[in-house]
């Protein structure tokens, strides 16, 4: 990996180090758009990397000739990967620098694209797999890199735009992805992957600068190892219930023990000098309400991903389904992710203006409208791109709001690792809805002939769940402070 460029002092007629000082401690000048631009072309390559494979989950065990239960590990290790190394990448960063974590994560995406595109058999792959799935640490390190480098007054459209990406890079990448899978070896797939990451590595490593900011004290390795721990066994249990059986000792024994592991690793970071999160910190009343608000966003947003392909597929024969194909599928779904990046500067300004905890709550309603509205419509394929694009509307201003209300609550030489912790409770609102609406859609089935599908029923109790999560988050939301103690931009460890 090429080294940092030597740090100079020629900031001098930078305007901005006037108003912002931790700009005239950054390497050389700031390209402020192409910083932007470069921080959110890797979000979305590694959101991408989270729907890389969706298209081929039906062909894949006859692919890597294994079972459908086995091959479905290519997705869950992905994402166990992800929620693991996104809080100690975040703690990594705050410790060793934030661009030299993302230049590490994009060249672990690399290598793992590599491994993926030699790979024929199940093992090999779901390293790969892992590996890719790390990399979506370098989206709360990209928002994180914005607040040390970027005038406060341009943070808020960049935060939002680079925060948008999580929901935005596997939307618009899904076709892409079903494009290739239907007419190109699959393994294309992961080539693209390698090269896009190739893109992105040298585009961060030319155009975004070295900041000295950095966070006292050293890695807590023996946190990082009981955090792993604790979420793959929660997060193992909730993917794999619907497989295992909710009430087997290997479903109760995986989440029962990695909530046991959480309790001790949180009794843990309370008594070390170092720790990998600051729980002092993470249970402020601002930092905590909007974790859990992400909880709920994070399953509503999931939810449109899991049901609505699978309503869009189903065969018109059995009166439920549409009869489109993934290809057609994937399309309904895109405006969803398009929406997300339009509103992203929208929602900026709102927030701006009105501050992001109006923006939260505006984009959690949102979501629960076009739920309700899902309800009732669901009978042509434009009904669920309307369902699609209002979850993306309201996601769009969620997901742009929160890490405004994390990081204005929280030390900037902890923002790294906070918004970390904010993209894992994401994550575990993604992986709670999967199994979720994956258990109600299996229990709820209509035959037609030789032709099974989730009843009309069973789509309409996860979209009424879904809009039940909304309301949720709603409450949560607006239970978050108005205003309170805020971090400047600029903070210092030893200023706070």
């Amino acid at each position: 990996m090429p080294a940092d460029p030597p740090a100079h002092n020629d900031n001098t007629e930078d305007p901005d180090t006037t108003k912002n000082p931790e700009r005239a401690k950054l390497s050389r000048p700031v390209n402020d758009r192409g910083v932007v631009a470069t921080l959110a072309f890797t979000g979305l390559i590694a959101a991408f990397m989270m729907t890389l494979v969706t298209p081929l989950l039906p062909e894949l065990p006859q692919l890597l000739d294994v079972s459908s239960s086995d091959a479905m590990w290519v997705v869950t290790a992905t994402l166990l990967a992800a929620a693991v190394a996104t809080p100690i990448g975040g703690r990594l960063g705050d410790l060793y620098g934030k661009r030299r974590m993302v230049l590490i994560l994009l060249a672990v995406l690399m290598a793992g694209s590599v491994l993926a595109a030699f790979s024929s058999t199940l093992v090999p792959l779901v390293i790969a797999r892992s590996l890719q799935g790390a990399a979506l640490g370098v989206i709360p390190l990209g928002i994180s890199i914005l607040r040390d480098v970027l005038h406060r007054d341009r943070l808020g459209g960049a935060v939002a735009l680079v925060s948008a990406t999580l929901g935005v890079g596997g939307a618009v990448g899904l076709p892409v992805s079903a494009l290739i899978s239907q007419y190109l070896d699959w393994h294309v797939l992961f080539w693209m992957a390698g090269l896009l990451g190739l893109i992105g590595f040298f585009l961060v490593w030319r155009l975004v600068p070295v900041s000295t900011l950095r966070s006292e004290g050293s890695f807590d390795w023996i946190g990082a190892i009981g955090l792993a721990v604790g979420l793959v066994g929660i997060l193992l249990g909730v993917s794999k219930g619907n497989e295992w059986g909710w009430t087997s000792a290997a479903t109760l024994g995986s989440m029962i023990g990695g909530a046991v592991v959480l309790v001790v690793w949180a009794l843990f970071e309370l008594r070390t000098e170092s720790p990998l999160i600051d729980l002092r910190v993470a249970t402020r009343r601002t930092v905590l309400l909007t974790n859990l608000a992400s909880i709920t966003v994070g399953f509503a947003f999931f939810g449109s991903t899991v049901a609505l392909p699978q309503l869009i597929e189903a065969p018109t024969g059995t009166g439920v389904g549409l009869g489109q194909s993934m290809l057609v599928a994937s399309l309904c779904l895109m405006p969803s992710g398009l929406i997300m990046w339009a509103m992203s500067p929208v929602a900026a300004r709102l927030t701006a203006k009105r501050g992001a905890r109006t923006s939260l709550l505006l984009g959690i309603v949102i979501i629960a409208v076009g739920y309700v509205l899902a309800i009732g419509l669901m009978t042509e394929v434009w009904h669920t791109v309307l369902t699609a694009t209002a979850v993306g509307f309201g996601v769009g201003f969620a997901y742009a709001a929160m890490p405004t209300l994390i990081m204005g609550a929280v030390p900037a030489s902890e923002t790294a690792a906070s918004n970390g912790l904010n993209s894992v409770m994401r994550t575990l609102g993604s992986t709670i809805a999967s199994a979720a609406m994956g258990a109600i859609l299996s229990a709820n089935l209509v035959t037609v002939g030789k032709v099974t599908t989730p009843s009309a029923a069973g789509f309409q109790l996860t979209f009424i769940i879904c809009a039940v999560a909304a309301v949720i988050g709603v409450v949560l939301t607006v239970f978050i402070p108005r205003a309170g103690r805020r971090y400047a931009q600029t903070s210092l460890p030893d200023a706070v």
